[in-house]
């Protein structure tokens, strides 16, 4: 059936799930159906990417033994970080959880071929890193499906790629994109913790058009 237009009460729905994601630290560690999360890698699937080229490999991490490495890798780098703040910004670093690696009961690493045959190439010889945008856009998707099925996700930065390379033992063919921390979280947010936690807050000049 053809959707030309979908309805108002849908487009109030589809703007509550914009607000109401967010990026989850605090994870209940209740694990989620094998389904709902075959169901979120499909959403993650319908992204667009460039040329066709669908990209996107996402990698769970089941082993006890390579989510620990990892998690040291976080734990290096935070501690890295937060040295390069001064004392008062250093305070609130420190108080700030950065990762919901410890408890949240899903580990995802997704990855982007950097040159796939798929796609033959269009849209890529002038910006090759599309790839990777297309990977980010479906990273999205899945993170927007999540938040519909009640499910929190958190993206982990704090890490070196070299490092999660190292780890996974994944070719240099493909750019470590994301980690992702996926479960039920433990509180509902409609504002961003970093902003409830005074580190930052939403610019209000972004939401306006620059005119050329």
């Amino acid at each position: 059936m053809t959707k030309e237009r979908f309805s108002d009460h849908f487009i109030n729905e589809l703007e509550q799930l914009f607000t109401w994601r967010r990026d989850v630290r605090h994870f209940k560690p209740d694990p989620i159906p094998d389904e709902i999360m075959d169901q979120l890698l499909s959403f993650a699937c319908k992204a667009p990417s460039v040329g066709l080229s669908e990209p996107w490999y996402f990698i769970k991490i089941n082993r006890p033994e390579l989510r620990q490495k990892i998690h040291n890798v976080f734990k290096k780098n935070n501690l890295q970080a937060s040295r390069d703040y001064s004392s008062d910004k250093q305070k609130l670093y420190n108080s700030l959880k950065l990762s919901g690696m410890d408890d949240a009961p899903h580990h995802i690493a997704v990855f982007s071929e950097r040159n796939p045959d798929q796609g033959k190439g269009l849209g890529r010889m002038t910006m090759p890193q599309t790839s990777a945008y297309s990977t980010v856009m479906a990273i999205y998707s899945f993170w927007l499906a999540a938040r519909a099925y009640g499910i929190g996700v958190g993206w982990v930065s704090i890490i070196t790629p070299t490092d999660i390379h190292q780890i996974l033992e994944i070719p240099e063919t493909l750019e470590f994109i994301a980690y992702l921390c996926v479960g039920y979280p433990q509180t509902i947010r409609d504002k961003p913790e970093l902003e409830e936690k005074g580190w930052e807050k939403r610019n209000p000049q972004k939401n306006k058009w620059i005119i050329k």
